[in-house]
């Protein structure tokens, strides 16, 4: 009989959805202190997951729970530069 491997569930910060964590993108803060899309989602620092769309994001970065969640400054220069990495 084979194993049946859980897959690991996430929930976005912008509208609380909880999903597969394959199916989110994290955004990192790295222990440098700089916030990165991470599309592999192994980069080392800590993370917070939002859905692949813009919506979520700025939903996000609006109401402060992205930064709250990366325990980070927020600043409108990183959502800007996330916006941009953030894939289509």
């Amino acid at each position: 009989m084979a194993k049946v491997k859980k897959v690991p569930q996430r929930t976005c910060v912008g509208c609380g959805k909880v999903a597969d964590k394959r199916d989110l993108i994290r955004v990192v803060r790295t222990p440098e202190g700089e916030v990165l899309v991470d599309p592999s989602g192994k980069r080392s620092g800590r993370g917070a997951y939002v859905c692949p769309n813009r919506d979520c994001l700025s939903k996000a970065a609006r109401g402060g729970r992205l930064f709250r969640a990366l325990e980070t400054e927020a600043s409108n220069e990183v959502i800007a530069c996330l916006l941009e990495e953030l894939p289509d």
